[in-house]
């Protein structure tokens, strides 16, 4: 069993690295239900139209879903960098 600072500790440790599991408990105890699991987030930013445009027809000429090819940059990008 963890004393009372540490389990103090250990939850502000884990609000902070989960939030979504801290909000997830309070719409529980606020609904009584459990909420589903939301792992997207929508993104708004401003591309270039032209850009766009060929994207979009790359995307549907290969049959990929756009989303998941920025998704995929985005994650190799990060993965780069923190190397």
């Amino acid at each position: 069993m963890l004393s009372g600072k540490k389990f103090v500790k250990t939850a502000l440790r884990i609000i902070k690295e989960k939030p979504e599991m801290f909000e997830a408990l309070l719409e529980f105890e606020r609904t009584g239900k459990v909420p589903k699991p939301v792992y997207k987030k929508r993104a708004n930013f401003t591309i270039d139209k032209n850009i766009l445009n060929k994207f979009r027809e790359y995307c549907k000429d290969k049959g990929c879903n756009m989303s998941k090819l920025v998704e995929k940059f985005m994650k190799e990008t990060v993965s780069k960098k923190s190397k």
